[in-house]
């Protein structure tokens, strides 16, 4: 005779079976094949018929020496670690501005959601017309106010081109990182407040006492969420500069792109893939165990 528990899991795992046959055949499969093809020389034409061969570690071996692929990831954690750290800051301050009570909240909210709800692709395009050399209005917003001294072509310069992406990324996604933490704010009871004031305490102390504690939770989730997003950034690249110029926004997903699809290199276009999904791994836990122990030194923090 089973028992309630036991019945209740059972249950469950009834309920999750569909939704685990669906992601074991298309993910787990998936990625088998892609590991498998990691290993081959295995091109996507071209091959006349004949079988992928087994080449082993080649592919992994040839990544690692690639100074192109070095370049990509170099540039890859970059474009992750500054937009994620702008995209926190951003969110945070706008999650604070928006947990005060004044006129017109409720609007000031929705208009903070727009941009996360604006697909990619048009904002893309949007922020590519913006930084148009010869019409874009950032060229006409800085030159009126005198910033800069002529129009630039923000997005044909090396030297600009991948921080005018960044620009256009962190302006989409910040408000994931408000919309977390400011659900989490809103679950902070005012009289922690009020009594940390009649305390003493200084707007500061306030946040390292209560604040950061209740969005800490939050605020890793989102950075987590951001940081896979960002490191394998594709679309946002693929409409705005397509890896240029000279190569100066050719992410890792670009690379891999154009390794399989350009080239039409499967075998090492796939092994490129499973480095780059080690990579971003690796990164996460990294991410966790920093957030984990700032978490905890939060929870300690007494006064």
């Amino acid at each position: 005779m089973l028992s309630l528990r036991q019945r209740e899991q059972r249950q469950a795992w009834v309920l999750l079976a569909p939704m685990l046959l669906v992601m074991l055949l298309l993910t787990a499969w998936p990625l088998l094949r892609t590991i498998w093809l990691s290993f081959t020389d295995a091109a996507l034409i071209g091959s006349g018929g004949e079988a992928p061969q087994w080449i082993g570690l080649e592919n992994y071996l040839y990544a690692i020496t690639d100074a192109d692929f070095q370049t990509s990831l170099w540039r890859t954690l970059y474009f992750t670690v500054v937009s994620v750290a702008i995209e926190g800051v951003i969110g945070v301050l706008v999650a604070l501005l928006l947990n005060q009570k004044f006129a017109g909240r409720n609007v000031l909210r929705v208009l903070v959601i727009l941009p996360w709800a604006l697909p990619t692709i048009v904002n893309a395009m949007m922020w590519r017309l913006n930084f148009n050399p010869d019409y874009g209005s950032i060229n006409a917003l800085l030159t009126q106010l005198g910033i800069i001294d002529g129009y630039r072509s923000w997005l044909g310069s090396p030297a600009s081109a991948l921080n005018a992406v960044m620009f256009a990324d962190i302006w989409k996604n910040y408000p994931l990182v408000t919309l977390l933490v400011l659900a989490a704010l809103q679950s902070v009871p005012e009289d922690l407040y009020e009594a940390a004031r009649l305390d003493g305490a200084s707007a500061w102390r306030r946040f390292r006492a209560i604040t950061f504690p209740a969005i800490v939770g939050s605020l890793s989730v989102a950075l987590v969420l951001r940081t896979i997003d960002a490191f394998k950034i594709f679309d946002i690249i693929y409409v705005m500069t397509r890896g240029g110029p000279v190569d100066s926004t050719k992410t890792l997903s670009f690379y891999v792109y154009q390794e399989s699809f350009s080239y039409l290199r499967a075998g090492s276009g796939a092994a490129y893939a499973m480095l780059m999904t080690l990579l971003c791994a690796v990164l996460i836990t990294l991410y966790m165990l920093l957030l984990w122990r700032q978490r905890r030194r939060g929870s300690a923090y007494e006064g």
